[in-house]
């Protein structure tokens, strides 16, 4: 497996992994009755990616594919956020194809990811995702570190990442890039 920077060819591969990875959740989570409603027919997660791409928080860069055998098997992008006046990224959708799941290329890809980040002098990395997953890689409840989501429903699966760079004052609201609001 190679991680890599996503390429403009990767476009549509990418959306089938998330279709891929999201549909398989959504379906898990109904049928054991975690949805409030019945799964979408079409999980948005391959559509915020679009979206993303053609936002102003878009970085090239931190949009990382898992490459096996030339197909794409996983994806997981940064992109532009804010704590309060302090730049920050947001990372999601991470996505990895149904068929490798549980092979480590979802950590793969968060280390890459976070490494990336890290090598770039970005302070934080905040998102929206499970508590049983994401600790693994140093997240910790936003609150912990004074970081509050702007969408009060997300509190209690709202995680950051403190990177090197990361400083105590580093303390606020977080904010996504303007996609994910559109969701």
């Amino acid at each position: 497996m190679l991680i890599r920077r996503e390429r403009a060819e990767d476009a549509p591969a990418i959306a089938s992994v998330h279709r891929s990875a999201f549909g398989a959740l959504y379906a898990r989570e109904a049928a054991a009755g975690g949805l409030p409603a019945p799964p979408p027919a079409e999980p948005p997660e391959a559509d915020l990616v679009a979206r993303l791409r053609s936002d102003a928080g878009w970085i090239p860069t931190l949009s990382l594919v898992a490459v096996e055998f030339d197909t794409v098997i996983g994806h997981v992008c940064l992109t532009r956020a804010a704590v309060g006046p302090f730049p920050a990224l947001g990372l999601g959708p991470l996505g990895v194809h149904v068929e490798h799941q549980g092979a480590g290329v979802g950590s793969a890809l968060m280390h890459a990811a976070l490494g990336a980040a890290d090598a770039l002098d970005e302070p934080l990395v905040g998102l929206l995702g499970s508590l049983d997953y994401y600790p693994r890689f140093g997240f910790v409840p936003a609150t912990r570190l004074g970081i509050a989501p702007d969408e009060p429903d997300w509190a209690t699966h709202f995680q950051v990442r403190p990177l090197t760079t990361y400083e105590a004052q580093i303390t606020g609201e977080f904010h996504y890039a303007e996609p994910f609001y559109e969701l």
